[in-house]
């Protein structure tokens, strides 16, 4: 009896064990069908950066046996050629892995070529807060494909809210009815009660606040979820695998360079590096980095759409700092130089839109270098001895510091150390003169009751020998 008993605990445990694989492998083997859904991220300006990753990424879902392939997309503008958008649009439609969009998150955009391109989607989905339109003259390399919204023509020239591409139709919609939450009710094993249950309005049903929400109810794409209870209520949780993917880090380098502001700072940062290393010694840190900020620059105004006459503007007003920058001393360069520089930050691209704010910091910022930093840097560092200072040489100012016989005194407004001969010391407020410059200083002397120099008989003595009659 103890060994029959044993027998049949013994078969019971093998019994269960084996059901319990059977399950398992079962389970995995659903999972396993479920396949992989593959989610690319498309942000920004629809560069060639950018182009080659829709691309690729259609080749690769198709190449790996994807279910699905998903663009989350935050793009309001193309900068390539509409020759590369029809190439793209035909990959798409193409592509023999259904391929839906989402624009999300909160507050994304799909505007302009850019929507018209991933119209060629099998579906698009939005998020709550976000703008689809201003789809601009219908591309007629695009006119073969069929679009995957509905009333198009209501986004050609304007953008509409989520609330709007709703109501209107733009966006395509099945939202569930009473009949049918009672159908996932017994789907989930939950009792239903008609008197409880909400049937949320279309605007909240046909949004997807998450890309989760929006995956999940692509059923008749080939996604696969699976009907659960959670608190009693009927939830869809994915069987099918997200894979997530984008650009890789030098790709998004150049993608990021290639946006309007970045560029735009990179280069007037990097001419304004290079322009500091002008008055230094040698080769630094700042030359380097200038010189690379200015290539990076290089490749993103190649990618977007500019004023040549505006960069030229941009590169010239560097020449016009550096002629007052030598002096010490700004001056008309200057002001020209500021000129042009604004000018060409306001007007150095064509179509493509930058903020106001890296404009007015960056002339800001251009314009204490240039009136006040450079020119201090170089009087107390860079400058030469005597290159284009000799204006100087009888100009008239005023002592800041005492001069006994080191000392401060202001010419045109810029301070310079000066030096003035011991028998006859100044004091801070009286006037001087200058009347040599050696090195970094100037040497000055009062406009009264000046001490006779030995110098200034030598230069008298040597212009007297330069004479055809001197001596």
């Amino acid at each position: 009896m103890k060994l029959a008993a044993a027998c049949l605990v013994g078969g019971g445990v093998l019994a269960a064990l084996a059901l319990a694989g059977v399950g398992s492998a079962a389970a995995d083997s659903h999972t396993s069908d479920a396949g992989v859904a593959a989610v690319v991220e498309v942000t920004g300006l629809l560069d060639p950066v950018m182009a080659e990753l829709v691309e690729n990424s259609v080749a690769d879902a198709a190449e790996a046996g994807a279910r699905l392939l998903v663009f989350r997309v935050d793009s309001n503008r193309s900068v390539v050629s509409d020759g590369r958008l029809a190439e793209l649009a035909d990959a798409i439609a193409a592509s023999p892995v259904p391929i839906a969009i989402w624009v999300g998150p909160n507050g994304a955009s799909l505007e302009g070529k850019v929507a018209q391109l991933f119209a060629t989607a099998d579906e698009v989905g939005i998020a709550p807060g976000t703008r689809v339109g201003d789809l601009g003259p219908a591309l007629a390399m695009l006119a073969d494909h069929p679009v995957a919204w509905d009333n198009q023509e209501l986004i050609r020239h304007q953008t509409l809210g989520w609330r709007e591409l709703i109501s209107q139709g733009v966006i395509a919609c099945d939202p569930l009815t009473l009949d049918d939450f009672r159908d996932r009710f017994a789907e989930a094993g939950i009792p239903f009660d008609p008197e409880a249950v909400r049937v949320p309005p279309d605007e909240e049903q046909c949004v997807a606040p998450l890309i989760g929400d929006f995956l999940v109810d692509l059923d008749h794409l080939g996604f696969v979820s699976n009907l659960v209870a959670v608190d009693d209520q009927p939830r869809l949780e994915p069987l099918t695998q997200v894979q997530f993917r984008g650009l890789s880090l030098a790709h998004q380098l150049f993608h990021t360079v290639a946006s309007p502001p970045v560029a735009y700072l990179l280069l007037t940062i990097g001419m304004g590096l290079m322009l500091f290393e002008f008055f230094t010694a040698g080769i630094g840190v700042a030359g380097v980095v200038g010189a690379v900020l200015f290539i990076l620059s290089g490749y993103g105004l190649s990618v977007l759409p500019h004023n040549t006459w505006a960069l030229v503007l941009l590169v010239a007003s560097m020449v016009a700092f550096g002629i007052d920058i030598q002096t010490s001393v700004p001056r008309f360069w200057t002001g020209a130089g500021m000129v042009m520089f604004a000018a060409g930050t306001w007007w150095l691209y064509d179509g493509v839109s930058m903020s106001w704010i890296p404009m007015v910091v960056m002339t800001g910022a251009m314009g204490v270098a240039m009136f006040s930093g450079m020119p201090s840097m170089v009087r107390t560092r860079f400058s030469t001895p005597t290159i284009g200072r000799d204006w100087m040489i009888g100009e008239t100012g005023e002592v800041v510091d005492d001069v006994s016989p080191d000392g401060v005194v202001r010419i045109r407004d810029a301070l310079w150390r000066a030096r003035v001969n011991r028998a006859t010391p100044v004091t801070a407020g009286e006037q001087v003169k200058v009347v040599e410059i050696d090195g970094l200083w100037l040497e000055v002397e009062p406009m009264e009751g000046a001490a006779r120099d030995y110098r200034e008989r030598r230069r008298k003595g040597d212009k007297q020998a330069e004479t055809p009659d001197g001596g």
